[in-house]
């Protein structure tokens, strides 16, 4: 087996110059992610979400956005979860898009906010109703006896509702609102290129690079 310290790659698929930056990073974002998409990367829409606990505790995890406009970056889970409860302790997260095929990172930093009812009954209702379902079955994150147990449950919630159940009132949306996004693109001899926006006191967003 291979010494993990002799584990190395190359990046040089890209770069990124100041010249190329859109001045809004949603923008940027968004030039991106469709450049993730047309790339058919598996899963471009999966990101790390590190929360904090009130202890001051990280965990990480990964989920999956559903939504990003000039407000932020919407991802939708039980309020009830481990990220729920963190989130209603420290209302702050980082998340984290690493495409690896195009030798890309982006790093956003913000507060949290909850989405309003209406966004996630518009979202819920969009989901297949297997998923809808599950909504309900899952008590997230908490201990349970075995995978019968979910199972049971999963029937259980199918026959009370048939093919239109509500959306739990312990479910729904969240929205990173950043005020740093960093974009990072690999390049030779570990010399990335590091761009950071930052927004300002009046809302606008400064641009500058980062040593690697």
């Amino acid at each position: 087996m291979s010494s993990l310290a002799e584990l190395r790659k190359n990046y040089s698929r890209g770069s990124l110059d100041e010249a190329d930056l859109e001045r809004d990073p949603i923008l940027q974002f968004e030039k991106w992610f469709a450049q993730a998409i047309e790339a058919q990367l598996p899963e471009p829409n999966a990101m790390t979400l590190a929360t904090v606990d009130s202890r001051g505790h990280p965990s990480a995890r990964i989920v999956l956005i559903k939504g990003v406009d000039a407000r932020g970056f919407v991802f939708f889970t039980n309020y009830e979860s481990r990220k729920g409860r963190e989130l209603a302790d420290n209302p702050r997260a980082s998340l984290l898009f690493h495409w690896i095929e195009l030798e890309r990172q982006v790093r956003i930093e913000g507060s949290v906010e909850m989405t309003s009812p209406a966004e996630s009954d518009a979202y819920y209702a969009s989901r297949p109703l297997e998923s809808r379902i599950g909504a309900w079955a899952s008590e997230q994150s908490q201990v349970i006896e075995n995978r019968a147990a979910l199972e049971a449950r999963e029937r259980e919630i199918s026959a009370k509702y048939g093919d239109h159940p509500p959306r739990p009132p312990h479910w729904g949306g969240y929205r990173v609102v950043p005020d740093t996004i960093e974009f990072w693109q690999g390049r030779p001899s570990r010399l990335h290129d590091r761009m950071r926006y930052t927004r300002d006191g009046s809302g606008s967003w400064r641009i500058a690079r980062l040593s690697p």
